[in-house]
């Protein structure tokens, strides 16, 4: 997600949600061909989020491939191309934004391709209720939200919790490859990975930058400005 749109926040009267969320909701502009995309192609690539109903890859997909599952792909540029880079893993996006699902179902649309589908939902609820345990070949989280100020660092997504729930999810030798561009997050990451039994680290540390994971412009140009970006990939334990 775009950090210079304006988050909404939870009106007073509103009671505070609970649990683990993949996602803040923010505002946001759609454009005619995000619009045009979810109108004729979100019926065929968007899926239903369905409580208790378990995904069934190969019927989804037409064929048995490796799952990649990615977690808040923003406006789509880097889950195309590496949809592209990989045409023989299926890859299932989540994200919340809808002017970002527009965005990724327009690149499906004009680049042709097949193995990509969308759930519009809480990337948590989807792993929790619809994803089976052990089916994954992999899973991205890319750049989520770092919750700058300390007395918000415990909104931020990977935390232990989370990364054993997350991992239940992996099949034995998959992968879970996060990355961010804020440093105390990494550091984070590194920990609460790191004390995860069922992880194991890939790298002595931070781990280079896959070659199938694009930079994205936002990240050419912080690193322009000498801004860092951490990749970290554990690999689920046999």
């Amino acid at each position: 997600m775009n950090e210079k749109e304006v988050e909404k926040e939870t009106p007073a009267n509103e009671a505070p949600r609970r649990g683990i969320k993949s996602f803040v909701v923010r505002a946001g502009r759609m454009g005619t061909g995000q619009i045009r995309a979810l109108a004729e192609l979100g019926p065929r690539f968007v899926l239903p989020y369905k409580a208790g109903e378990t995904l069934d890859p190969k019927a989804v997909f037409g064929r048995e491939a490796p799952v990649v599952f990615e977690i808040g792909f923003g406006m789509g540029g880097a889950t195309a191309q590496i949809a592209r880079t990989l045409p023989d893993h299926d890859f299932i996006g989540c994200e919340v934004h809808e002017p970002g699902v527009g965005a990724l179902l327009k690149l499906i649309d004009e680049q042709q391709i097949g193995n990509i589908r969308i759930f519009q939902h809480d990337a948590v609820e989807v792993l929790e209720n619809m994803i089976a345990p052990g089916s994954l070949a992999g899973v991205h989280i890319y750049f989520p939200d770092p919750w700058h100020k300390k007395k918000h660092n415990k909104r931020r997504l990977i935390q232990p919790e989370f990364v054993a729930k997350l991992v239940k999810h992996i099949r034995p030798g998959g992968y879970l490859h996060c990355a961010t561009d804020w440093e105390p997050y990494a550091q984070q990451m590194l920990e609460v990975l790191g004390a995860e039994p069922l992880l194991e680290n890939t790298a002595a540390g931070y781990a280079d930058k896959p070659s199938y994971r694009p930079l994205t412009k936002f990240e050419n140009r912080g690193i322009k400005l000498g801004h860092g970006v951490w990749d970290l990939v554990f690999r689920k334990r046999a």
